[in-house]
């Protein structure tokens, strides 16, 4: 037997009622990033390949599914990510000096599973501002996130904070040190992503700075870990030291925000190997993966001929409706034969439609109302009203 109707590993469909579900998280997210003033931008789902992969490292390079352009001859691929083609806009596209907001809602498509549970097509919701090198326009960027999430009805978000900056700096002292070797970085990266102590000592072998990025790992907890991380870095140079002020600064921004809990992870790295300064990550105790993530990556556009400073943050809508959006029940209008009743009720069902409310038309005497309706007209005293079902 055939099976053309089956779809690939890790590939799946939304069908009623969550595909409405996800198209009114959708519609929600992108009303704040208007109120918020971003300009909304829909990239192409494929573009040269060496385009989307502008900044990344190879985790992104491994994800994204790559096939040959028969027009030119030269590789495409089909993104995984689009913080890359924002960059490309605001370079080339939409060019402007000064402060850009742009913010996008479309499919992402990942080679591989990242889990089990994890869909390999994502919808991928986002927005980044360019232009604006201050802390400030990251603080910005987190309560546009935190806000987009209430809307999906995210209660008491957990955000992590954390500054890239802060083990770069401790990397470039390594390397001239001694400690550590280019072609290590990748696994030393790795090792401090899983906070493995004993193999980041293997790595870096002793020394002051070893010794700090050994520690890097256990600088987490409650925002006054940061008192601890100075004394921990106060050997390191002094980009370090400003770079943990900025990460101070940084929370002294968003902690205003009612019902968040903010922790600190020095060690975070976060994204696909482009971000370069204050990282954030948004969890959530029913969730057992990040719900949303960004960061800053300062200079990532010079491939395209523009450096510009830039922040920015993304979130797969998917993953969001686990938290409870839904859409309104439908109301169903049982078919009428005689055509003054129809007429009366075809009135009373684009009334309910100019209100906001879901009417499905009968269409045959003897239909019964779709699944999801919860409700029905019905003639009650002569008149069309709505009745539970």
């Amino acid at each position: 037997m055939k099976t053309y109707w089956r779809l690939p590993k890790g590939v799946d469909e939304l069908l009623p009622p969550r595909a409405w579900d996800l198209e009114l998280l959708r519609r929600r997210v992108l009303d704040v990033f208007d109120q918020w003033g971003f300009d909304y931008i829909d990239p192409p789902l494929i573009e040269y390949l060496d385009a989307l992969l502008v900044g990344s490292g190879e985790d992104l390079d491994l994800q994204t599914l790559k096939v040959v352009d028969q027009v030119s001859g030269r590789q495409l691929g089909v993104r995984a990510d689009m913080t890359a083609q924002a960059v490309r806009v605001d370079a080339h596209s939409v060019v402007t000096d000064g402060v850009q907001r742009l913010c996008y809602a479309g499919p992402v498509v990942f080679a591989n599973p990242v889990s089990n549970q994890t869909s390999r097509v994502q919808l991928k919701a986002g927005a980044e501002i360019f232009g604006a090198p201050s802390i400030e326009a990251d603080a910005e960027v987190v309560g546009l996130m935190l806000e987009s999430l209430a809307v999906a009805e995210v209660k008491k978000p957990v955000l992590l904070l954390g500054h890239m900056g802060i083990y770069r700096s401790l990397v470039a002292e390594l390397l001239a040190a001694g400690n550590l070797q280019s072609q290590q970085q990748a696994l030393l990266f790795n090792a401090v992503q899983r906070k493995a102590e004993s193999d980041i000592r293997e790595l870096v072998g002793a020394g002051a700075a070893a010794d700090m990025m050994v520690a890097l790992p256990t600088l987490m907890g409650q925002p006054s870990v940061l008192d601890e991380a100075r004394k921990v870095l106060a050997a390191g140079a002094d980009d370090i030291l400003r770079e943990l002020d900025e990460l101070a600064r940084f929370v002294d921004l968003v902690i205003a925000h009612e019902g968040v809990e903010i922790r600190i992870d020095v060690a975070e790295l976060a994204g696909y190997g482009y971000h370069n300064g204050a990282v954030f990550t948004v969890y959530h105790p029913e969730h057992g993966k990040a719900l949303a993530q960004g960061g800053r990556y300062d200079g990532v556009g010079e491939v395209f001929g523009r450096a510009r400073s830039a922040t920015g943050f993304d979130m797969n809508l998917k993953q969001l409706l686990a938290s409870g959006v839904g859409q309104s029940d439908v109301i169903f209008a049982p078919w009428q034969q005689h055509s003054e009743q129809r007429a009366a009720l075809q009135q009373v069902v684009e009334s309910l439609r100019d209100g906001g409310s879901r009417v499905v038309m009968g269409l045959s005497a003897g239909e019964t109302a779709p699944q999801q309706c919860e409700r029905q007209l019905s003639l009650v005293d002569g008149q069309w009203q709505v009745v539970n079902l």
